[in-house]
């Protein structure tokens, strides 16, 4: 994972890691990258990682929204070199060079698919930053806003939220079968109709 790191931070922005810090600590692959990223962008300045984090959001949106622009990024099948011509054409005038940077790397690496997590990754990041609390909802299908302001206001006065903003994201999880996952700080609680299952298997399995 260091190796990451260091292939990011490389492309021109090296001495980021040594005088800025991340707000929280990502263990896994992708928020390594989504990591020296950050770094990088706020060794330039605030403003600097404010402008790469509505990139970010903006390319991610795409990816989703654009069948085309996904099959690219999934695509295992694509050389590197194809990936690279590509990666230019598809980013929107004026992105920020590092965002170009990330999915350069990433490409050469042959984890461009990746993106999407690292973009995600990259959020927790930047709510942390803005000092925000940030609630994942995961449903097996999308919440509407009135289910997704009940449950911000549910959480708003607990200890965990006290001084921050809430950010509630809403993820669309079809394997979780009705009900709600709701992770917030570390915290985790499973109201999902499969806990249910599968605590109503392993009580069963138990009694044979």
């Amino acid at each position: 994972m260091a190796s990451a790191m260091r292939s990011v931070l490389s492309r021109g922005y090296a001495s980021a890691a040594s005088t800025v810090k991340a707000p929280i600590q990502l263990n896994s692959l992708t928020g390594t990258y989504a990591t020296s990223t950050y770094l990088a962008a706020l060794k330039k300045s605030p403003k600097d990682l404010e402008s790469l984090a509505k990139d970010i959001e903006a390319f991610d949106k795409k990816i989703k929204e654009d069948a085309k622009v996904n099959a690219f990024i999934q695509n295992p099948t694509l050389s590197a070199s194809q990936r690279s011509s590509a990666l230019s054409s598809i980013l929107p005038s004026g992105s920020s060079p590092i965002l170009l940077n990330l999915l350069t790397v990433l490409s050469e690496n042959g984890r461009l698919s990746s993106a999407p997590r690292v973009f995600q990754d990259f959020g927790s990041l930047i709510s942390a930053y803005r000092g925000e609390l940030e609630v994942t909802v995961t449903s097996a299908d999308a919440l509407d806003n009135k289910a997704l302001n009940r449950i911000e206001k549910a959480l708003k006065d607990t200890e965990i939220a006290k001084g921050k903003t809430l950010k509630v994201v809403n993820r669309v999880n079809p394997s979780v079968l009705g009900g709600l996952l709701v992770d917030f700080g570390d915290k985790s609680i499973d109201l999902s109709a499969s806990s249910k299952v599968n605590r109503f298997n392993a009580a069963l399995t138990q009694g044979v």
